[in-house]
């Protein structure tokens, strides 16, 4: 399996190279030269297998003969011994043919875990078998920071310098990031939004010579490593529900994009979906673009559910290259309206096949606290607000069709977030036992500008990798 950049100008790449690099050097993202198909007894036979042996059958097409199967086999294992639900992802029904997906019962308490653990793991051992070091630069809007420290905390190979937006993140979120005291782990709280996060650290990858001498390497969703992992629950929940033999639809609450990637993938590897939805909170980039076909960046507004509190989504481009059938030319031409104005308008073939996968539905602020309220009486189960915007979208999708079973990943756990989970239902969600003395550590993190510049100097001065 070859890796080629959605731009078109940057060499194809193995899998291990792929993963290393994160971001192609033309600024595109890495996607597979073809899609593996699974044939429907294959998708029909994981129903009941551990998640790790499904993770397996799903992901090791991806990665060819890159990493001996009894090493891959190891990492799986190794990865998912670290969530505290025996089935890794549990199905919770909470209305007529509505469930949500707990993605939120690994080390960090959120979804990124599920692809970050065996990130972690990949990487560690593509690096030692080299005999190299690399400089991970990450940005975050709060889970994928803690998420990548909590994965690669205390590894020889990697240096860590994870980005986020100060004062823009819960006070749990910033604490699993700050508190870890680790010598290659450095947390940096940037002066500015995400988006600003996310412009550095695509401005780190372009410089090239900067990202030659730090072996720079990525960790967010721009790193196809990283969808390809989420993709593994979309068939675990699906069979639980009948799949392969009936359709099942998702509705995910999103940001940039990468989470609800990893379900269209899922649906080109042959898993029967039906609808996949995106849920998007006041920064509703997405659902704005579903329903003009002009993707257009407004300044970000602050929300209850700050992991969503994004304008540019990076791995909407995977799709639109998908969309527009490979068409790298195109894909360039509307990276750089994008650049220049902010915005660019969907070719309309592009956009009528995106609209025959996707929905896309907007919830503010007082629904996704009514949400919260309603999931909790009804259910007796508290949710955090990004689930909250999931459900609330599922609700409008299936009253569309309410004969299909619908699925809302379940980002994040309460305790997360639990301000905001208080405010809305009245009622604190306790942190897991591991976590119960978070709010009492002690922190270590840098404040720094909104400059690439400033960063660039931050990074040089402690990764190993430039000595």
């Amino acid at each position: 399996m070859r890796y080629i950049s959605t731009r078109g100008e940057a060499p194809a790449l193995s899998f291990t190279d792929a993963l290393l690099a994160g971001l192609a050097r033309d600024g595109g993202l890495y996607v597979p030269e073809m899609f593996p198909a699974l044939p429907p007894e294959t998708i029909a036979g994981f129903a009941g297998r551990p998640y790790a042996q499904v993770a397996e059958a799903v992901i090791a097409p991806f990665v060819g003969d890159e990493i001996e199967p009894a090493a891959f086999r190891a990492m799986l294992g190794d990865a998912y011994a670290q969530f505290r639900h025996p089935a890794v992802t549990p199905l919770a029904q909470i209305g007529d043919n509505l469930f949500i997906l707990e993605l939120f019962h690994g080390p960090t308490l959120a979804f990124k875990d599920v692809a970050m653990q065996l990130l972690g793991r990949m990487m560690d051992h593509a690096l030692k078998a080299r005999g190299q070091r690399a400089t991970i630069v990450g940005a975050t809007s709060g889970d994928t920071g803690a998420a990548a420290i909590e994965a690669f905390r205390g590894l020889d190979q990697v240096d860590v310098f994870i980005m986020y937006p100060h004062g823009r993140v819960s006070d749990i979120q910033r604490k699993q990031m700050t508190s870890v005291d680790a010598p290659n782990i450095h947390t940096i709280a940037l002066e500015g939004t995400f988006d600003d996060c996310q412009s550095i650290l695509k401005g780190l990858f372009n410089n090239h010579r900067f990202r030659d001498e730090l072996k720079l390497s990525g960790v967010n969703s721009i790193n196809w490593a990283r969808v390809v992992a989420q993709t593994v629950y979309y068939f675990t929940s699906a069979v639980v529900l009948g799949g392969p033999h009936r359709p099942v639809s998702f509705t995910v609450p999103t940001g940039n994009f990468g989470d609800i990637l990893a379900g269209y993938i899922a649906k080109r590897m042959g898993l029967p979906v039906d609808r996949l939805v995106v849920a998007t909170n006041e920064n509703d980039i997405l659902e704005r673009t579903l329903a003009s076909g002009t993707y257009q960046v407004r300044g970000v507004v602050p929300t209850q559910s700050p992991s969503m509190d994004i304008q540019v989504s990076s791995n909407f481009e995977r799709l639109i290259f998908d969309a527009c059938g490979r068409d790298a030319a195109t894909v360039r031409r509307l990276m750089a309206s994008l650049q220049q104005s902010g915005a660019f308008t969907l070719p309309p073939d592009t956009l009528a096949k995106i609209r025959a996968e996707f929905d896309a539905f907007r919830t503010g602020e007082t629904g996704t606290a009514k949400e919260m309220s309603r999931v909790h009486a009804e259910c007796g189960l508290l949710i955090d607000p990004h689930t909250a915007v999931g459900v609330h979208a599922a609700r409008k999708a299936l009253d569309k069709n309410p004969s299909v079973p619908m699925v809302v990943l379940g980002t994040a756990h309460p305790a997360k977030f639990g301000d905001a989970v208080k405010k809305a239902t009245g009622l604190t969600a306790p942190l897991p036992p591991h976590l119960a003395k978070l709010t009492e550590a002690r922190e270590h993190f840098t404040v720094l500008p909104n400059d690439q510049g400033a960063i660039e100097r931050f990074v040089r001065e402690r990764a190993r990798a430039a000595r």
